[in-house]
């Protein structure tokens, strides 16, 4: 199974923002983040999982 850890936030809203993401794929831990500007919280805490969700390659259960 993989699992997905993710969490995203916004210092002011909108301003600068900021996401992130641990993928376990087989105890294999990966680590994505990244930033934009002039962005909203709730834009943050959606990038994240999308992101984690790029990443994956292959077809398995996916926990989130």
């Amino acid at each position: 199974m993989i699992k997905i850890y993710t969490d995203g936030s916004c210092l002011k809203n909108p301003g600068d923002g900021g996401w992130a993401a641990i993928i376990n794929i087989n105890d294999e831990i990966k680590k994505i983040s990244g930033s934009v500007k002039d962005t909203t919280n709730n834009k943050m805490e959606l990038m994240a999982p999308i992101m984690a969700l790029k990443q994956i390659k292959q077809n398995d259960q996916i926990e989130i």
